[in-house]
């Protein structure tokens, strides 16, 4: 009796073979012992870099924002000089424009604010 075999489903089975057993070998690298504990001084460290990453994050925050309400001041202040030389008749575009950059401006100090929370 002879065999006669399919050479597209002899592959089709070596590539499934393949499949599973890389696939089981990354499960298995996954899983080597030790490699998932941490010693409880790695956990402090870890924890320390955290809290420093967050503070550091918060007082760059801070400044950004001291920064834009300064800038938000000086914007509102030079807003009200232009209104106080026009007159009822008169809209200089740029008391629009200025207006609409210290809108967006507002905007993201209030974003700022909000902080990652």
């Amino acid at each position: 009796m002879t065999y006669k075999t399919n050479p597209t489903r002899t592959f089709r089975k070596a590539a499934v073979v393949v499949v599973l057993m890389f696939s089981f070998s990354l499960h298995s690298a996954a899983q080597a012992p030790g490699q998932s504990q941490r010693t409880p001084a790695e956990i402090e460290w870890e924890a320390q870099q955290k809290k420093a990453a967050e503070k550091a994050a918060n007082e760059k925050r801070q400044q950004d924002l001291k920064k834009d309400t300064d800038k938000l001041l000086q914007l509102a202040t030079e807003l009200k000089q232009y209104v106080d030389k026009t007159d009822e008749h008169t809209l200089s575009v740029d008391v629009i424009k200025k207006a609409e950059e210290i809108e967006k401006l507002a905007h993201s100090v209030k974003e700022k604010m909000k902080g990652p929370y």
